[in-house]
Protein backbone atom coordinates (compact mmCIF):
# COMPACT_ATOMS: atom_id res chain seq x y z
CA UNK A 1 0.00 0.00 0.00
CA UNK A 2 0.91 3.68 -0.98
CA UNK A 3 -0.35 5.93 1.64
CA UNK A 4 -0.12 9.36 2.10
CA UNK A 5 -1.31 12.52 3.62
CA UNK A 6 -4.49 13.41 2.09
CA UNK A 7 -3.63 17.32 2.27
CA UNK A 8 -0.33 16.48 0.75
CA UNK A 9 -2.17 14.79 -2.07
CA UNK A 10 -4.76 17.18 -2.92
CA UNK A 11 -1.74 20.17 -2.90
CA UNK A 12 -0.37 18.24 -5.51
CA UNK A 13 -3.41 17.70 -7.41
CA UNK A 14 -4.12 21.27 -7.88
CA UNK A 15 -5.96 22.11 -4.92
CA UNK A 16 -4.13 25.30 -3.11
CA UNK A 17 -1.73 24.69 -0.60
CA UNK A 18 -1.80 23.09 2.41
CA UNK A 19 -3.69 25.58 4.27
CA UNK A 20 -6.02 26.34 1.11
CA UNK A 21 -7.00 22.01 1.70
CA UNK A 22 -7.51 22.40 5.38
CA UNK A 23 -9.88 25.18 4.90
CA UNK A 24 -11.69 23.59 2.47
CA UNK A 25 -12.03 19.94 4.75
CA UNK A 26 -13.71 21.79 7.55
CA UNK A 27 -16.30 22.86 5.49
CA UNK A 28 -17.00 18.91 4.62
CA UNK A 29 -16.05 18.65 0.90
CA UNK A 30 -13.91 15.69 1.31
CA UNK A 31 -15.08 12.15 1.01
CA UNK A 32 -12.37 9.50 0.96
CA UNK A 33 -14.50 5.88 0.61
CA UNK A 34 -17.95 7.53 1.16
CA UNK A 35 -17.09 9.15 4.26
CA UNK A 36 -16.86 12.89 5.21
CA UNK A 37 -12.81 13.34 6.10
CA UNK A 38 -11.61 16.78 8.39
CA UNK A 39 -8.50 15.59 9.37
CA UNK A 40 -5.47 16.83 7.17
CA UNK A 41 -3.61 14.54 8.50
CA UNK A 42 -5.77 11.49 7.36
CA UNK A 43 -3.58 8.77 5.38
CA UNK A 44 -4.80 7.40 2.31
CA UNK A 45 -3.90 4.45 -0.73
CA UNK A 46 -3.22 6.58 -3.73
CA UNK A 47 -4.13 2.90 -5.66
CA UNK A 48 -7.13 1.86 -4.01
CA UNK A 49 -8.96 4.77 -2.11
CA UNK A 50 -11.73 6.98 -3.75
CA UNK A 51 -11.78 10.11 -2.98
CA UNK A 52 -14.52 13.16 -3.94
CA UNK A 53 -14.58 17.06 -3.58
CA UNK A 54 -17.99 17.26 -3.77
CA UNK A 55 -19.67 15.76 -6.48
CA UNK A 56 -16.20 15.36 -8.24
CA UNK A 57 -14.04 12.08 -8.03
CA UNK A 58 -10.28 12.66 -8.08
CA UNK A 59 -7.77 11.12 -9.99
CA UNK A 60 -5.00 10.21 -7.80
CA UNK A 61 -1.66 9.60 -8.98
CA UNK A 62 1.85 9.68 -8.08
CA UNK A 63 3.57 9.59 -11.43
CA UNK A 64 2.16 11.33 -14.10
CA UNK A 65 3.27 10.42 -17.80
CA UNK A 66 3.08 12.35 -21.08
CA UNK A 67 3.98 11.33 -24.82
CA UNK A 68 4.11 14.65 -27.32
CA UNK A 69 4.82 15.42 -30.59
CA UNK A 70 7.08 17.53 -30.52
CA UNK A 71 7.36 20.83 -33.12
CA UNK A 72 10.63 22.54 -34.03
CA UNK A 73 11.54 25.05 -32.80
CA UNK A 74 11.39 24.40 -29.36
CA UNK A 75 13.65 23.19 -26.73
CA UNK A 76 13.40 20.77 -24.36
CA UNK A 77 13.91 22.86 -21.40
CA UNK A 78 12.30 24.20 -18.34
CA UNK A 79 13.27 28.29 -19.12
CA UNK A 80 15.30 29.47 -22.16
CA UNK A 81 15.43 33.32 -22.43
CA UNK A 82 15.39 33.10 -26.52
CA UNK A 83 13.31 30.11 -27.42
CA UNK A 84 9.68 28.73 -26.34
CA UNK A 85 10.04 25.49 -24.25
CA UNK A 86 8.08 21.98 -24.20
CA UNK A 87 6.66 22.90 -20.98
CA UNK A 88 4.80 26.09 -22.80
CA UNK A 89 3.35 23.62 -24.97
CA UNK A 90 1.13 21.82 -21.78
CA UNK A 91 -1.75 22.91 -20.50
CA UNK A 92 -2.00 25.08 -16.95
CA UNK A 93 -3.52 22.41 -14.94
CA UNK A 94 -0.08 20.47 -15.26
CA UNK A 95 2.18 23.45 -13.98
CA UNK A 96 2.24 22.14 -10.48
CA UNK A 97 4.23 20.04 -8.04
CA UNK A 98 3.13 16.19 -8.17
CA UNK A 99 3.95 13.58 -5.97
CA UNK A 100 6.38 11.63 -7.64
CA UNK A 101 8.44 14.96 -8.27
CA UNK A 102 9.04 17.71 -10.93
CA UNK A 103 7.59 17.00 -14.48
CA UNK A 104 10.83 16.40 -16.73
CA UNK A 105 11.77 15.23 -20.01
CA UNK A 106 13.01 11.82 -20.34
CA UNK A 107 15.67 12.36 -22.60
CA UNK A 108 16.28 15.75 -25.17
CA UNK A 109 15.43 16.23 -28.58
CA UNK A 110 17.68 19.47 -30.79
CA UNK A 111 15.46 22.19 -31.52
CA UNK A 112 15.18 21.35 -35.26
CA UNK A 113 13.94 17.73 -34.55
CA UNK A 114 10.64 16.19 -34.24
CA UNK A 115 8.43 13.61 -32.64
CA UNK A 116 8.22 11.43 -29.79
CA UNK A 117 9.56 12.93 -26.46
CA UNK A 118 7.91 11.24 -22.78
CA UNK A 119 7.59 14.00 -19.79
CA UNK A 120 7.10 12.23 -16.81
CA UNK A 121 7.24 12.80 -12.57
CA UNK A 122 9.35 9.22 -12.96
CA UNK A 123 12.92 9.74 -11.74
CA UNK A 124 13.73 6.32 -11.55
CA UNK A 125 12.40 5.04 -14.64
CA UNK A 126 14.43 8.11 -16.46
CA UNK A 127 17.38 7.18 -15.15
CA UNK A 128 16.82 3.44 -16.09
CA UNK A 129 15.76 4.38 -19.77
CA UNK A 130 18.46 6.59 -20.41
CA UNK A 131 21.99 5.16 -18.63
CA UNK A 132 23.93 4.05 -21.36
CA UNK A 133 24.13 1.02 -20.21
CA UNK A 134 20.64 -0.26 -20.74
CA UNK A 135 20.73 0.46 -24.28
CA UNK A 136 17.49 1.59 -24.86
CA UNK A 137 16.80 1.67 -29.37
CA UNK A 138 15.45 5.00 -29.97
CA UNK A 139 14.21 4.97 -33.89
CA UNK A 140 14.06 8.06 -36.05
CA UNK A 141 12.91 9.08 -39.50
CA UNK A 142 15.01 10.80 -41.33
CA UNK A 143 14.76 12.65 -44.32
CA UNK A 144 18.54 13.21 -46.43
CA UNK A 145 19.96 15.85 -48.40
CA UNK A 146 20.81 13.36 -51.48
CA UNK A 147 19.25 10.97 -53.21
CA UNK A 148 20.82 7.53 -52.97
CA UNK A 149 20.65 4.51 -55.74
CA UNK A 150 20.03 1.46 -54.62
CA UNK A 151 23.50 0.16 -54.80
CA UNK A 152 24.59 3.09 -52.65
CA UNK A 153 21.79 2.64 -50.08
CA UNK A 154 22.61 -1.40 -49.77
CA UNK A 155 26.31 0.44 -49.06
CA UNK A 156 24.54 2.69 -46.11
CA UNK A 157 22.95 -0.29 -44.50
CA UNK A 158 25.77 -2.55 -44.20
CA UNK A 159 28.30 0.37 -42.99
CA UNK A 160 25.60 1.22 -39.75
CA UNK A 161 25.30 -2.57 -39.78
CA UNK A 162 28.43 -3.40 -38.91
CA UNK A 163 29.40 0.37 -36.89
CA UNK A 164 32.00 3.06 -37.68
CA UNK A 165 34.21 5.77 -36.24
CA UNK A 166 32.01 9.00 -35.79
CA UNK A 167 34.67 12.04 -36.22
CA UNK A 168 35.02 14.82 -33.53
CA UNK A 169 32.71 17.62 -33.79
CA UNK A 170 33.01 21.34 -31.98
CA UNK A 171 34.16 20.47 -28.82
CA UNK A 172 32.63 16.92 -28.56
CA UNK A 173 34.93 14.13 -28.74
CA UNK A 174 34.80 11.17 -31.81
CA UNK A 175 33.60 8.23 -30.89
CA UNK A 176 33.15 4.59 -32.28
CA UNK A 177 29.74 4.02 -33.56
CA UNK A 178 28.03 0.81 -32.30
CA UNK A 179 26.10 -1.30 -34.80
CA UNK A 180 22.44 -0.05 -35.91
CA UNK A 181 19.89 -0.40 -38.58
CA UNK A 182 18.80 1.34 -41.18
CA UNK A 183 15.88 0.66 -42.99
CA UNK A 184 15.33 2.70 -46.12
CA UNK A 185 11.14 3.29 -47.07
CA UNK A 186 9.38 2.36 -50.05
CA UNK A 187 6.66 4.16 -51.22
CA UNK A 188 6.57 5.71 -47.27
CA UNK A 189 6.25 2.96 -45.74
CA UNK A 190 8.30 0.10 -43.83
CA UNK A 191 8.42 -3.38 -44.18
CA UNK A 192 6.72 -4.21 -40.70
CA UNK A 193 4.28 -1.28 -40.62
CA UNK A 194 5.68 1.30 -38.27
CA UNK A 195 5.46 4.14 -40.45
CA UNK A 196 3.21 4.49 -43.19
CA UNK A 197 1.98 7.08 -45.02
CA UNK A 198 -0.96 8.85 -42.76
CA UNK A 199 2.72 9.04 -40.44
CA UNK A 200 4.69 11.18 -43.04
CA UNK A 201 1.88 13.33 -44.07
CA UNK A 202 1.63 14.24 -39.96
CA UNK A 203 5.55 15.15 -40.37
CA UNK A 204 6.98 18.39 -41.52
CA UNK A 205 9.50 16.81 -43.78
CA UNK A 206 10.39 14.60 -46.39
CA UNK A 207 10.92 10.85 -44.56
CA UNK A 208 13.60 8.68 -46.81
CA UNK A 209 14.48 6.10 -43.90
CA UNK A 210 14.65 4.87 -40.58
CA UNK A 211 17.56 4.49 -38.80
CA UNK A 212 17.44 2.80 -34.79
CA UNK A 213 20.49 3.51 -32.73
CA UNK A 214 21.21 1.62 -29.38
CA UNK A 215 23.20 4.95 -27.35
CA UNK A 216 22.72 8.30 -27.69
CA UNK A 217 26.13 10.66 -28.42
CA UNK A 218 25.65 14.34 -29.08
CA UNK A 219 24.08 14.64 -32.56
CA UNK A 220 24.60 11.11 -33.14
CA UNK A 221 22.12 10.50 -35.78
CA UNK A 222 22.95 13.84 -38.11
CA UNK A 223 27.08 12.86 -37.24
CA UNK A 224 26.52 9.04 -38.49
CA UNK A 225 25.00 10.27 -42.05
CA UNK A 226 27.74 13.40 -42.27
CA UNK A 227 30.47 10.50 -41.75
CA UNK A 228 29.14 8.60 -44.86
CA UNK A 229 29.03 11.74 -46.88
CA UNK A 230 25.42 13.06 -46.70
CA UNK A 231 23.34 15.53 -44.39
CA UNK A 232 20.08 15.18 -42.76
CA UNK A 233 17.54 17.52 -43.28
CA UNK A 234 14.74 16.43 -41.79
CA UNK A 235 14.51 14.09 -38.23
CA UNK A 236 11.55 13.25 -36.15
CA UNK A 237 11.79 10.21 -33.13
CA UNK A 238 9.30 7.43 -34.07
CA UNK A 239 10.15 5.09 -31.70
CA UNK A 240 11.43 4.25 -27.87
CA UNK A 241 11.68 1.24 -26.69
CA UNK A 242 8.96 -0.74 -27.89
CA UNK A 243 6.39 2.33 -27.61
CA UNK A 244 5.96 4.25 -31.08
CA UNK A 245 4.34 7.57 -30.88
CA UNK A 246 1.13 7.95 -31.54
CA UNK A 247 0.97 9.29 -35.07
CA UNK A 248 -2.29 10.96 -34.63
CA UNK A 249 -1.28 13.72 -32.70
CA UNK A 250 -0.33 16.42 -34.38
CA UNK A 251 2.72 18.39 -33.78
CA UNK A 252 2.72 19.94 -31.01
CA UNK A 253 0.16 17.75 -29.06
CA UNK A 254 0.40 15.94 -25.90
CA UNK A 255 -1.54 13.13 -24.47
CA UNK A 256 -1.18 11.15 -21.24
CA UNK A 257 0.27 7.54 -21.74
CA UNK A 258 -2.44 4.52 -21.03
CA UNK A 259 -1.40 2.02 -18.69
CA UNK A 260 -0.39 -0.26 -20.91
CA UNK A 261 2.12 2.38 -22.46
CA UNK A 262 3.27 3.18 -19.47
CA UNK A 263 4.09 -0.72 -19.01
CA UNK A 264 5.44 -0.93 -22.07
CA UNK A 265 8.19 1.70 -21.27
CA UNK A 266 9.06 -0.02 -17.96
CA UNK A 267 9.59 -3.43 -19.54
Amino acid sequence: MEKERIDKVLAHHGFGSRSDVKKMMRKDHLTVNGKIVRDPGFLIDIGSDVVFVDDEEIKLQRDLYIMMNKCRDVVCANKDGEHKTVFDLLDDSLRHKFLGGDLHCMGRLDIDTEGLLILSTDGQLTHRLLAPKTHVPKTYAVGLRDSLDESQKTDYVEKFKKGFWIDREQNESGFDCQPSELEFLEDGKSRDGRIDSAFVQNSSGKVDCLLTIYEGKFHQVKRMFAQVGNEVVYLKRVKMGSLCLDSSLPLGGYRELSEDEVEILKN
